[in-house]
């Protein structure tokens, strides 16, 4: 809003904070200004300008590193029409979805992405994003709280240490506290006390992850789940790396109803971690607690085909006590990226590129199994990650890796204490026999390297 003063106004304002001047008030402070002129190169061509700035891009080693780096975040490959879709103006200008007669385009694509998460997680309804997997899990536990009264939260250990961050820097502000389930010997969730700890109905949700942070396939057990659902104990599914719902089953089959998680995988860059596109999708049954907005399809007094928000529970939208979620915004662009993703492979295309994943990982397991001071923790069914252990140093295996422009694994240590001597790797549809075998190679040297530097 433009707010015109005169000359009058500046001064009486001036005057009452105590300076003389606008340009005082903006002064940067003697002992931290400038003393010399910025050495600002001249103004260039366009060429030459994309020249200099490949330059700076040589500078960052690790992107020219093999990676078998995971744990949340995922390399993928990216058709070049997605990028080629989604940064048209009709999509980078839209404007926001609130009128519905002005972005019909973006309604329409945050329904078909709608459509593609309650396809691949087998929910009834889906919102329309939330700014990552780990504010999802916040939300969607969130949406058990409110449906159940109840303020325990039941997760399993196995979950993205940080996604349980994020769940606890939300719970502590509700007075909601977080029971852990334990770690089973195969790397899944040991499941046998959960019948018994939601028999009390003292628990809102039991929350697993699958693929799990260890990248094992965590499922609730038949008799867990209905255990569960007898006690109105709300199933919650975390999904970190969504490339996995091309390839399992989907969460409905394990008696998941509210299924969260971050959709990266689906045509995203790393992007040096974010921004991301989280999701929530859950059973009809939680349809009025879901956070965010929805988009519905209907027709135009003409007839015709139209889409608008049918579901706005938003705090700029009703009274904030009764809003299900304070997110006042989404990654409605991220998500639209995802979809152009999805509708590019289809469902063979999406089954395809997760087999490749299973492919790779197992013929990188099987090689680093297969080294003598390497061996794989867990022998729990995996995706694209599982975790090895080592007869050395992790860090110094990992320090010697990189000077070998290999980002071999990420440290365990960092998240879990008990297991300080393993590292988690990933391969995806990316990794190459010949980057294995570089690995291979150079993991073999290192583990019977007198001492590593």
């Amino acid at each position: 809003m433009y707010t015109p003063h005169t000359q009058a106004d500046i001064a009486a304002m001036l005057e009452t904070i105590g300076v003389a001047s606008l340009d005082d008030l903006i002064r940067v402070p003697d002992d931290v200004a400038l003393k010399v002129p910025l050495d600002i190169v001249p103004a260039l061509p366009e060429y030459q300008i994309a020249r200099r700035f490949a330059h700076f891009a040589e500078k960052n080693s690790g992107a020219r590193a093999t990676s078998f780096l995971g744990a949340g975040a995922y390399r993928h490959y990216v058709p070049p029409a997605v990028a080629a879709l989604a940064m048209r103006g009709e999509f980078l200008t839209a404007y926001t979805p609130y009128q519905a007669e002005v972005s019909q385009g973006y309604l329409q694509t945050i329904y078909e992405w709608q459509t593609y998460i309650c396809l691949l997680t087998g929910m009834d309804i889906a919102n329309a994003s939330v700014y990552d997997g780990a504010t999802a899990l916040a939300e969607g536990a969130i949406m058990a709280i409110n449906e159940t009264g109840r303020t325990r939260l039941l997760v399993s250990r196995a979950v993205n240490p940080n996604y349980r961050a994020v769940l606890q820097t939300y719970c502590s502000g509700l007075d909601v506290a977080i029971d852990e389930l334990p770690i089973a010997a195969d790397g899944g969730t040991d499941c046998s006390g959960v019948a018994a700890a939601v028999a009390d109905k003292n628990y809102a949700a039991v929350i697993l992850q699958s693929p799990n942070f260890f990248g094992v396939v965590d499922t609730l057990p038949k008799a867990a789940g209905q255990a569960a659902l007898a006690s109105e104990t709300v199933p919650i599914a975390v999904i970190a790396e969504a490339m996995a719902l091309g390839a399992l089953a989907t969460p409905a089959s394990w008696d998941a109803q509210i299924v969260v998680g971050e959709a990266q995988s689906f045509g995203n860059a790393l992007a040096y971690g974010g921004p991301y596109v989280g999701f929530i999708a859950a059973t009809e049954k939680h349809l009025r607690r879901i956070p965010g907005r929805l988009v519905g399809k209907t027709v135009d007094k003409h007839g015709e085909p139209a889409f608008t928000l049918t579901l706005q529970a938003r705090e700029q939208h009703i009274r904030r006590e009764r809003a299900t979620s304070n997110i006042c915004s989404n990654q409605a662009h991220c998500a639209l990226i995802a979809t152009i993703y999805l509708a590019l492979l289809g469902s063979t295309g999406l089954r395809d590129v997760a087999a490749l994943n299973l492919e790779r990982s197992r013929e990188l397991a099987s090689a680093v199994g297969g080294i003598d001071g390497c061996e794989l923790r867990f022998n729990g069914p995996f995706f694209n990650e599982f975790v090895v252990r080592l007869r050395r140093p992790v860090e110094e295996v990992l320090a010697a890796l990189r000077t070998r422009h290999i980002l071999g694994g990420v440290p365990l240590g960092r998240f879990y204490p008990e297991y300080a001597d393993s590292m988690v790797m990933t391969a995806t549809e990316l990794t190459t026999t010949g980057e294995i075998a570089s690995l291979t190679a150079a993991l073999k040297e290192i583990m019977h390297a007198p001492a590593l530097v």
